[in-house]
């Protein structure tokens, strides 16, 4: 008990807590001085609380359902300084060995590279389930596993409808290269379709797929990411043989022309990991059909004469 000042006594008197309530209570008359107090202690209690060492976690890491014992296993951690006593029992648990550091390794990895691209958790709970099914067939050994784990993440993007280019993924796959990653990609369809009997979904990319990420990239304005989507979307009646991250890089470039804020190639080839030339050859084979694919609404036939002439 401690002394509090009561309104009712009108003097300072003992008051009793009850912690069940949450109620600091006068003894004398019974006044509730104060309701539903907030117990700001601790709410665990550890042994190196004991020794003066007050650790503050909580809890140990969150739930995993792709792991044997859903990450909740028990880690004899060392003391203070580095020691626990005379270590047998930490020694003895490393001897064992754990069977699933690999995969545990692999799943921060996976983890790391998603957060490095601002991937959505669900892309990167598809791309932990994938690398799981290739260990499970035990056919990880010996492989480059930041190969792995990024084409891993380039199919579950594809997968959840959020498709990345493989530029993109190289930037953050730890220094495996295209080709690796390509192999690692072509692996994996591999594997899984011997695990299935079937050849696995990816999804199809479409030109738009990429847009809203591309224009935001080169700071656009609303107005011409919506004049870009409506582009794309009439370019798909006509026959043009590239590649849908070209295409989208290629009205981008054309779109821009017409606005007041024009944007350099090399901007676009930056913004879009398409080459400069890459971009021009799409551009190319759009130009004919501009006057049918660029909404009225943002240009008149007359403003479509200040697109560049692609050059032969």
């Amino acid at each position: 008990m401690s002394d509090t000042y009561c309104s009712d006594c009108k003097r300072n008197t003992e008051v009793v807590s009850d912690h069940a309530a949450g109620d600091t209570v006068c003894s004398e008359c019974g006044l509730v001085l104060e309701s539903r107090s907030i117990d700001e202690s601790s709410e665990w209690r550890i042994f190196a609380d004991d020794s003066g060492d007050h650790d503050p976690n909580r809890v140990g890491g969150p739930v995993n359902p792709l792991l044997a014992d859903a990450a909740l296993s028990t880690v004899i951690s060392r003391g203070p300084n580095g020691s626990n006593g005379d270590g047998s029992l930490s020694r003895l648990q490393n001897r064992g060995g754990d069977p699933e550091r690999a995969i545990v390794l692999a799943f921060k990895a996976i983890s790391n590279m998603a957060d490095r691209l601002s991937l959505v958790a669900t892309i990167k709970d598809r791309a932990s389930e994938i690398y799981k099914r290739l260990e499970d067939q035990k056919c990880t050994r010996g492989r480059n596993l930041d190969a792995l784990v990024a084409a891993c993440i380039y199919i579950a993007c594809r997968q959840e409808g959020k498709p990345r280019t493989v530029k993109e993924i190289c930037s953050i796959a730890n220094g495996a290269t295209k080709k690796e990653i390509g192999r690692a990609k072509e692996f994996i369809v591999k594997q899984l379709k011997v695990e299935m009997g079937e050849s696995i979904e990816m999804g199809t990319i479409h030109a738009g797929d990429y847009l809203r990420r591309f224009c935001s990239n080169l700071g656009m304005s609303h107005e011409e990411i919506k004049a870009v989507q409506e582009t794309v979307k009439k370019s798909g009646d006509f026959d043009i043989r590239r590649s849908p991250i070209s295409i989208a890089a290629a009205i981008i470039f054309m779109i821009t022309q017409l606005s007041d804020s024009k944007k350099a190639l090399r901007d676009i080839s930056i913004a879009t990991t398409v080459a400069e030339g890459t971009i021009k050859n799409a551009y190319k084979d759009l130009y004919p059909h501009a006057a049918k694919i660029i909404p009225d609404w943002y240009a008149k036939e007359r403003d479509l004469r200040n697109l560049s002439s692609p050059k032969a």
